[in-house]
């Protein structure tokens, strides 16, 4: 199969490219595929592709509070000149996107039907995204996911380890609830995806949930360091983006077509002994 990944560079893409080693890969990166250039439909048309996994975006959630009609014009705009493309090649399109498309106010947790009220500019543009993906694009598949960490790039995890090994204590939100994912978690699952006949919307995020403070003190019991983490509001972190309280998401789509992603606890686990095993091999 020929398969277009966009974002390849990226936390996902890392990791879908040695689960989709039997595949023959195009892998879309920046500048090359630049979702703002008018002909970044073009770039998908000639990978001559017959699935395109787009997980390029703008994800910097406090940037798109500060730069709302970039962070449209990538993660909506953009998502239509590839879903355009897609079609037009007759091709199969994965669109990722994210938890953040809800508003946090349930308190049980987000199927794939539940109505989407996004309560920041990073929200509001990614679910435009999907919008555009379903209409422009038939064969269109929208995976939500959320708290995605992985070896490279930046996110939760990697930050946390760096700062319990400067730091004696750490502070952080014990007031938002969601479920941390494994990027290579994520990719498998994907990888599974590509066989069977899903469109619309499925939920992809890592068994359980937790709080991000509940989720820093996995990571330091982990790494065996006496450090101190304490849980602060949302409120106290004076961050540019509102964010929603609980975004647990439910992967009932999925499930029903026998694929589950493991419990996050034991995926940190084991992402935790695969850096120890970097590092050890770094020294």
């Amino acid at each position: 199969m020929r398969i277009l990944v966009t974002g390849a560079d990226g936390q996902l893409g890392r990791e879908l490219q040695p689960v989709l080693a039997g595949h023959t890969l195009e892998l879309g990166v920046w500048p090359q595929y630049d979702l703002l250039r008018p002909d970044a439909g073009e770039r998908v048309l000639s990978s001559k592709a017959e699935v395109v996994i787009h997980a390029a975006a703008f994800t910097d959630v406090d940037g798109a509070e500060r730069e709302p009609d970039v962070a449209m014009a990538v993660n909506a705009l953009g998502t239509e000149r590839v879903a355009r493309a897609a079609a037009e090649l007759g091709a199969r399109l994965i669109y990722l996107s994210t938890d953040y498309v809800f508003d946090g106010l349930k308190s049980s947790p987000y199927t794939e039907t539940d109505e989407p009220n996004p309560i920041n500019a990073y929200g509001r543009s990614k679910l435009e995204g999907e919008r555009l993906a379903l209409e422009h694009c038939p064969n269109t598949l929208v995976v939500r996911t959320s708290w995605l960490y992985g070896a490279s790039g930046k996110n939760f995890v990697k930050t946390i380890i760096r700062l319990a090994r400067e730091q004696a204590a750490l502070r952080v939100v014990g007031d938002q609830r969601g479920c941390p994912t494994h990027a290579g978690d994520l990719a498998t699952a994907l990888a599974r995806v590509l066989h069977l006949d899903l469109r619309g919307v499925a939920h992809a995020a890592g068994s359980g949930d937790c709080s991000w403070f509940e989720f820093a003190c996995a990571i330091v019991a982990q790494m065996g360091l006496p450090v101190t983490v304490q849980a602060i509001s949302t409120a106290e972190t004076r961050r540019d983006a509102p964010r929603p309280p609980y975004t647990v998401l439910a992967n009932r789509v999925l499930a029903e077509a026998g694929i589950t992603l493991p419990h996050w606890k034991e995926s940190l686990k084991r992402f935790m002994q695969e850096q120890v095993e970097v590092q050890a091999k770094a020294q």
